[in-house]
């Protein structure tokens, strides 16, 4: 059994697609209220801030996936996410199923520092030290060995579907509706973004490779890119111009007066004045043959899709 916590999201439904199509049938889907991808999906619906709930959920996992997703609220991610990292961990370390962890890097320092496995957790805002602390619990129990667990860091998202992310939203989406694009800050900097099902897939790869447990893995990605360049791939995937303006900090700034979305998103623009460079080699070493999509293939799919 296989059980993926946070299901309903893009990187939990992606998670059970790979799972389906190269390892078991045998699969457990659990969130608030769970939705089947696969007729031969087990349903668990739950509230993992319940220790009973969570163990429920996961007892009988030989695997557990953790794609737990909680809207940009800082008051929520430190009222709810410690809680339910520290009821999977019992859980899992009770039931002795191990636990694949989907992190993103929101604790790394905001420059251009290459970012590779060890780098320091220097953390500046709310959601940034919840993500930090969350690290720093399972990197404890792992220490300890009193968990089984492999940790599976990704940068920003870009992708099909659900995809929840800047680029997503800034651009993507507002090409697509016949607006112009936003580029945060500057669009001569280097971003590194991770396609999400490529991120689900390496994720699923790393919980059924036993020997990688115990350590972090940085999940692949292509080559780091500019917004100016990303725009002028999709400038030639959909065959028309597009315009786009780059919006400086001190917009941002005011609209966070105004709007909490705006104001969740301050912390994590630090990172869109500079390069901003992932290192995914340690992954692409050891599993060469992954196949990582590339940006013309993955705004092809953006782009095609209704």
């Amino acid at each position: 059994m296989q059980t993926i916590l946070g299901s309903n999201g893009q990187i939990g439904q992606e998670i059970a697609k790979e799972i389906y199509n190269k390892y078991t049938k045998n699969i457990r889907l659990v969130s608030r209220n769970p939705q089947k991808i696969h007729d031969t999906d087990e349903l668990v619906p739950a509230d993992l801030m319940k220790y009973d709930d969570t163990y429920k959920a996961i007892e009988g996992s030989n695997i557990v996936y953790f794609a737990v997703g909680l809207p940009a609220d800082s008051e929520m991610w430190e009222r709810r996410f410690p809680t339910i990292l520290a009821n999977i961990i019992k859980a899992c370390q009770e039931t002795n199923s191990k636990l694949a962890f989907f992190d993103n890097t929101y604790m790394y320092e905001k420059n251009s520092n290459i970012q590779v496995e060890n780098s320091p957790f220097i953390p500046v805002g709310r959601k940034s030290q919840v993500r930090a602390d969350m690290a720093d619990m399972l990197l404890e129990a792992m220490k300890d060995q009193t968990i089984d667990a492999v940790i599976g860091r990704a940068p920003e998202f870009y992708g099909p579907d659900l995809t929840q992310s800047i680029t997503n939203a800034m651009v993507f989406n507002r090409v697509k509706n016949g607006k112009r694009a936003i580029v945060p800050l500057s669009d001569s900097v280097l971003r590194t973004l991770i396609w999400t099902p490529d991120a689900s897939r390496a994720l699923v790869l790393l919980g059924n490779t036993p020997d990688v447990y115990g350590e972090t893995w940085h999940l692949p990605t292509d080559s780091s890119i500019t917004y100016r360049t990303l725009i002028d791939k999709v400038e030639k995937i959909i065959g028309k111009k597009v315009s786009y303006t780059v919006i400086p900090m001190w917009v941002f700034k005011v609209g966070s007066l105004f709007n909490k979305q705006v104001k969740e998103l301050m912390e994590l623009l630090p990172r869109y004045k500079s390069d901003n460079i992932f290192n995914s080699n340690k992954f692409k070493e050891h599993f060469p043959d992954f196949e990582i999509t590339t940006f013309e293939e993955g705004i092809n799919k953006v782009f095609s899709q209704k």
